[in-house]
């Protein structure tokens, strides 16, 4: 069954590759996110009953346990949920004449070639192989970030891969070094598997390891958007199309995590203690909030706005992992199922109303509500969610890594968590609130909203944010005991239980 996660992305690339309509494309692009989606629920129930899920082929690199298994099934809900939707925006984006009819292929060809990549990394059990299929993701990706061919989106794209190839070459660095711990002590066709360094952690070599974990750090925390590593992400986000964003920063940040906390995992095993990777990750995490914090305010586009927002929750993530005590680790893992789904359902509102406004500029959009009525209110529902504000599932896992911060006997980092965060999102509120409203004379929309006409153009897009804020506003108020159960598995994982 797990093969067939490899297979099936592959099977609709050389299928989007025959001659065919747009609803052929259409049919094999979002037929291959159903199937892959379908393959989530056995194989997450593999893993909650085996605790582990690792075929014999390929030296046995297939590999599944619940830490994988959590991003993995963020990759395959969203990117199911993601496709639903991309074909209305890429519909209203030819009748626009924003794309041509002709590019369709290729920007599915892209999207699959992406999803392919991140679902290789998130389910081998080699540190190498992973360290490609993040590389991987670059090169998928950056076409996507540059898919309009505009100025902006050609440097955007090229700030990209300088930025990325660069952070994941100093990765290729840290990978060296983990190799190097471990020579002598594994087998040589183990010295990068997971599981192996893992268990046998002690025996590594300690220097080695911590020069490991600070390239990686730096390397992967690159491909994260983690400060001050973070330059390419607000570009890239803004001008790739909106679908792609919602993918970029709904799933691959966390890609990106999910390698830090699996060398965090193996360092402080090693070492004894967390000190020095806890540092490392903590003083990272309050740098990218205070970035976000910083720029916020001064965005006046709102993609890039909530580019910025990525990397305060990236931030969240790191530090909560940086404390590495149980119920942190708990704290990290849920909130990156929380900013994934609240995100991609705020870049998939900002497609709709970059198509409706035509433009990205916050001042130049007034009267949303009114305009938009389904992503109106779901886009500003959906910024109260990603502000931290109960009841949202973001507020649920943002307070538990305040309690984390309090209860590891660091009250001043819970105190200047809880003073960034307000200041963050007080930054989106005085941003964006704007948007929402008339701003002209006698109640009439300012300047050009006035003359555009109200209504939805993508029907099934709407169901697709509400569905993502149903998902947003439920992990807030309940928490299904098979997922608490997967992520107490992930936390005990990652921290030696």
């Amino acid at each position: 069954m797990g093969l067939l996660l490899w297979i099936i992305p592959l099977a609709a690339i050389a299928l989007l590759a025959v001659p065919g309509p747009r609803a052929w494309l259409h049919a094999v692009s979002l037929g291959s996110a159903a199937l892959l989606a379908g393959l989530a629920v056995p194989l997450t129930r593999s893993v909650l009953l085996d605790g582990v899920v690792r075929y014999p082929w390929l030296g046995g690199l297939f590999y599944l346990d619940p830490v994988s298994v959590i991003m993995l099934d963020l990759v395959l809900v969203i990117s199911l949920l993601t496709g639903i939707y991309t074909i209305g925006y890429i519909e209203a984006e030819i009748r626009s004449g924003e794309m041509k009819p002709g590019r369709i292929r290729l920007l599915y060809l892209l999207i699959n070639a992406f999803i392919l990549t991140m679902i290789l990394a998130l389910t081998v059990s080699n540190m190498g192989v992973m360290w490609i299929a993040i590389e991987a993701t670059t090169l998928a990706s950056v076409f996507l970030v540059g898919f309009h061919t505009g100025k902006a989106a050609t440097e955007a794209a090229w700030k990209y891969i300088i930025i990325c190839s660069a952070g994941i070459t100093i990765a290729m660095l840290g990978i060296i070094f983990l190799h190097s711990a471990a020579s002598g002590i594994l087998s040589e066709s183990l010295t990068l598997d997971w599981p192996e360094l893992f268990a046998r952690a002690a025996a590594l070599d300690q220097p080695l390891l911590r020069f490991a974990f600070l390239f990686i750090l730096i390397g992967f925390g690159t491909k994260a958007g983690l400060a001050p590593m973070h330059t390419w992400l607000p570009d890239a986000h803004s001008q790739a199309p909106s679908p792609v964003s919602a993918l970029l920063s709904g799933v691959l940040l966390n890609a990106a995590m999910y390698a830090i906390i699996r060398s965090a995992a193996i360092v402080n095993k090693c070492l004894g203690e967390s000190r020095y990777t806890g540092n490392l990750l903590i003083a990272a995490g309050l740098l990218s909030i205070v970035t976000a914090a910083t720029f916020v305010l001064t965005q006046k586009d709102y993609k890039r706005l909530l580019a910025y927002s990525s990397i305060e929750h990236m931030g969240i993530v790191a530090l909560a992992t940086g404390l590495f005590t149980p119920a942190s680790l708990f704290a990290a893992f849920f909130h990156m199922i929380n900013h994934s789904f609240t995100k991609s359902m705020l870049f998939l509102s900002t497609g709709t109303v970059l198509q409706k406004y035509g433009t990205r500029e916050i001042h130049k959009v007034s009267g949303l509500l009114r305009i938009l009525p389904v992503t109106g209110p779901v886009f500003l529902v959906g910024l109260i969610a990603i502000g931290g504000t109960p009841p949202f599932s973001i507020f649920a896992s943002e307070f538990n890594v305040l309690a984390a911060a309090f209860q590891s006997g660091r009250p001043w980092l819970g105190a200047a968590i809880a003073i960034l965060l307000a200041l963050v999102f007080a930054g989106i509120i005085y941003s964006l609130f704007r948007m929402f409203f008339v701003r002209g004379v006698a109640g009439e929309p300012a300047g050009e909203s006035a003359a555009i006409q109200p209504g939805e153009a993508n029907p099934a897009g709407s169901v697709v944010l509400l569905l993502l804020l149903a998902a947003a506003a439920g992990l807030g108020l309940f928490l299904p005991s098979w997922l608490k159960e997967l992520i107490d598995r992930a936390r005990d994982i990652v921290y030696g239980g």
